[in-house]
């Protein structure tokens, strides 16, 4: 009886919080991590996580007159978990779950599921996040945890993504299964609890705590208060972490490699698919409460929110990890390839939807449906489960992973075929066939415009608003018939009209010449093999330096035939007044084919290659150039990074990183003090820099080679590769690359606009608008007066254009920005949102137009509402 006395008053005690300053606080959060389609099928998974949250909604409801530290909690790994429950329940029980959320007893990150960033583009790992801005909005709410898991890396950007979006903590725990880096280097970290910063300044609390690999679940890890695998005594083993959490409590001097005086240990399931733990819990967390320990059953939430209350001043981290799990997206190197074309694809059909919804506001509307599937395969596809190491993983996971990939092509095609077909429709046609030419980047662009062409030819075609014949000529792509021209002054986000005569066209001269295997404009010189590799590029816009250096047996956009002459006879395509192009087929070291296309107005070099097998080994497209020590930057995501460790003035991190595949999203760039070269890459993920391995980063190297697909990382335990083998079948593989020098030292703004003029080239469609129809013959919805502040995406609201339209902007120099932004209407009234598009803060435009503030490199989300 006297026992039970004092443990009620050491209860009343801690409620009253009179103990509070002294106290060790310990948190113990229970969840179920998510191995998506690694233990079970889809169907399986969905059921499980519907059926654990019936099973902890009732125990909740069971222990509300509890003392509030020891009622049941749970944590979610994604929102997905709430996307079942309101899929397979009523909307009485979702409104339900979402009363348990708001009371703090069921915490939901940011992302569906748990997945590797490393690999994704930049908007990708956005988009991934708006199902949970959709319900922010709807059920008033916010979610304010992001984080990934088991993976042993993790981009610098994703800090600044995860801030944006409305995120302030973060948990990451790793695995040691498949990592190609040893226990002993991955587990010791300088920092435990940090903010992790991007380099605009933005963060989120970060709890990293340090590996210790030889026990069972530990620290560190993924399933913090597991000790035994299969689980024997949950009591036990949970009961086990509260003296290791309150010895980690007893070291809280400054110079501690934990200085601080609350400790906690998140999650419990490990791998397994379902997990049915609350009384469990409650009981540790009783019996572990003391007078001078507090411990409680806990979101991840109530953790950060203690350690952001009574340590306000916490370590910075600004650094990459690099790349591991993430690498394995490779193993289905075109499926991959296919997300990230879709992914710029939306670019333009999202800014042509925005100009047609201001006059059609609910045309896209049947499209709601197949927009959030898109929206959820960017939150599934790059899911971390990507070993390919089950019977359940090798049987469904590919053709689920095909499934995301076609729910998001589906609709990026869908959506911008429908747009430009209404475009068409909203300005008006005359007698003569007449076409737009759209621009969906946020400045004025001189640039090629392909036009399918059914009909005769030659023709005569028009610049209406120039009143002047701009140059053409007709090309063929596949079955296909298309005329080119030469597009000038195209405004920002917006269109010109052109229009085709049945005319003998002007003969504009042919400056691009062509003597063998050689082709020639007035910017490069450049010779194509028989193999498809270019064997050299002299530049003449600098004094005729030669750019291609023969390194490690590859030249450039070599894939390894080993001999450069083998192969068919160079052709001659689509030859004509603005661009040539020069195609070789080789079936060694596997059959494909390559296509390089010269410009007469433009000193960028397209390369579009294909490789026509299937394959099953790593397969790589090397770049080497003659540049003396250069230094490489590239867009991971939500950063342009210098691939050099923070020691060397870089943003790898010194320690804990894997340093061998770096992120290959929009650009990589190689630059000596005043000279360099840009490399656009549409469809690849990674490239390695040099002879980069696991543990050293070949800063000054000056060959990449672009990872065109394979198994990279092999398993610990029968010495295969992690990974779906032979590229899951696929025999065609399609790679869009561009390459442009510059006589400057490197410009972040300039390289990122080369690149997105390459992957986003100008638009057309057919003029068939009626007698009401625009007469325009030019028109842009929006303009941004900072050169420096690039627009990332525009488009209607996610509830209607009726709510706004939704701008996202990229600040990529080095200073501050006080950027104007102007549509074509006025603005009437503007918001600053997460860029998942829940409304942060009320701005004040004037004369309908919006002043607005960035941070350097920073990327921000408006909200702009047309009088």
């Amino acid at each position: 009886m006297k026992k039970h006395i004092a443990n009620y008053l050491i209860l009343v005690l801690i409620m009253t919080g009179n103990l509070y300053a002294q106290q060790k606080r310990i948190y113990l959060a229970n969840d179920d991590h998510t191995d998506f389609m690694w233990t079970a099928n889809e169907a399986v998974y969905d059921s499980a996580f519907v059926h654990m949250l019936d099973y902890y909604l009732e125990k909740i409801d069971s222990t509300k007159t509890n003392p509030d530290d020891f009622q049941a909690r749970f944590n979610c790994d994604g929102s997905y978990w709430m996307q079942a429950y309101q899929k397979y329940r009523t909307p009485k029980q979702f409104e339900r779950l979402i009363s348990a959320i708001k009371s703090g007893h069921i915490s939901v990150p940011l992302h569906a599921l748990i997945n590797c960033y490393g690999g994704m583009p930049t908007e990708a790992a956005i988009r991934g996040m708006y199902y949970a801005g959709q319900m922010e909005r709807k059920y008033d709410l916010r979610f304010r945890m992001a984080g990934s898991m088991e993976n042993n890396t993790i981009p610098l950007g994703m800090s600044s993504i995860w801030a944006g979006s409305g995120a302030k903590y973060s948990w990451y725990g790793i695995g040691g299964y498949g990592s190609q880096m040893s226990y002993e280097y991955r587990a010791d970290r300088r920092h435990q609890l940090y903010n992790y910063t991007g380099l605009d300044g933005s963060s989120v609390l970060m709890k990293w705590y340090i590996y210790d690999e030889r026990k069972t679940a530990p620290l560190g890890g993924y399933a913090e208060t597991r000790t035994a695998i299969p689980s024997k005594n949950a009591v036990k083993e949970i009961s086990s972490m509260i003296p290791r959490l309150d010895a980690m409590c007893d070291t809280i001097s400054p110079n501690s490699k934990y200085p601080f005086n609350a400790a906690a240990a998140f999650g419990y399931g490990h791998d397994d698919l379902e997990t049915y733990l609350s009384p469990e819990f409650i009981q540790v967390a009783k019996s572990g409460t003391t007078l001078t320990r507090k411990v409680r059953v806990s979101v991840l939430e109530d953790f950060f929110k203690d350690i952001e209350k009574n340590y306000p001043k916490l370590p910075s981290e600004s650094v990459t990890y690099g790349n591991e799990w993430d690498i394995l997206t490779a193993s289905m190197n075109e499926t991959t390839a296919k997300m990230r074309r879709s992914t710029e694809k939306l670019r333009g059909a999202e800014a042509m939807a925005t100009v047609v919804s201001l006059k059609n506001p609910h045309f896209a509307d049947k499209l709601i449906d197949m927009r959030n599937k898109a929206w959820d395969a960017f939150g599934y596809y790059w899911e971390h489960d990507w070993t390919g190491d089950s019977k359940v993983a090798m049987k469904e996971r590919p053709a689920w992973q095909i499934n995301q990939q076609k729910n998001l092509s589906t609709y990026a095609d869908t959506l911008q075929n429908l747009s430009a077909k209404l475009l068409g429709n909203q300005i008006g046609q005359s007698v003569n066939p007449r076409f737009f030419v759209f621009n969906s980047l946020s400045w004025s662009r001189n640039d090629v415009a392909d036009l399918e062409w059914k009909g005769e030819y030659p023709v005569k075609v028009v610049d209406l608003q120039a009143k002047m014949e701009v140059a053409s000529q007709l090309i063929t792509k596949g079955e296909k018939k298309f005329i080119r021209i030469y597009a000038e002054n195209i405004p920002s986000v917006g269109y010109k009209v052109f229009e085709i005569k049945k005319e003998k066209p002007a003969e504009f001269p042919s400056v691009i010449i062509v003597s063998g295997e050689t082709i020639s404009n007035s910017f490069y010189s450049l010779r194509l093999s028989r193999s498809g590799a270019i064997t050299g590029i002299t530049d003449k816009r600098a004094n005729n330096r030669q750019l291609v250096k023969f390194i490690e047996g590859r030249y450039l956009n070599d894939l390894g035939s080993g001999d450069v002459e083998s192969g068919k006879p160079i052709e001659v395509e689509n030859a004509g007044p603005i661009s040539v192009t020069l195609k070789a087929n080789s079936d060694f070291p596997v059959k494909h084919t390559v296509r390089v296309t010269l410009y007469a107005n433009s000193p960028r070099i397209e390369i579009e290659n294909s490789i026509d097998a299937n394959f099953g080994d790593v397969k790589t497209w090397a770049f080497s150039f003659d540049l003396n020590n250069p230094t490489t930057r590239h867009e991971e995501l939500g950063a342009v990074i210098t691939a050099k460790t923070e020691t060397n003035g870089g943003n790898y991190s010194s320690q804990n990183a894997r340093y061998d595949w770096q992120t290959f999203n929009h650009f990589a760039n190689m630059s000596e003090s005043d000279y360099g070269v840009t490399v656009s890459n549409l469809d690849c993920s990674f490239f390695k820099l040099g002879r980069s391995s696991v543990y050293t980063l070949d800063e000054n190297a000056s060959q990449l080679s672009a990872l065109a697909g394979g198994r990279v990382d092999k398993k610990w335990e029968d010495g295969g590769f992690l990974g779906f083998p032979n590229q899951n079948g696929e025999t065609n593989f399609q790679y869009h690359f561009a390459l442009s020098t510059h006589q400057t030292s490197f410009d972040a703004v300039g390289s990122m606009k080369f690149s997105l003029e390459h992957q986003n080239p100008l638009l057309t469609g057919e003029v068939s608008g009626g007698k009401s129809a625009s007469k325009q013959n030019e028109y842009s919805l929006l303009t941004v007066s900072d050169p420096n502040v690039l627009l990332w995406s525009v488009k209607p609201s996610e509830e209607g254009i009726e709510n706004g339209v939704i701008v996202r902007a990229w600040n990529m120099g080095s200073s501050k920005s006080n950027p104007e932004i102007k549509l074509s209407h006025n603005i009437g009234s503007a918001w600053k949102t997460t860029h998942i598009e829940t409304n942060e803060k009320l701005l004040n435009p004037i004369n309908g137009k919006l002043s607005v503030s960035f941070n350097p490199y920073q990327m921000n989300t408006y909200r702009l509402k047309i009088k």
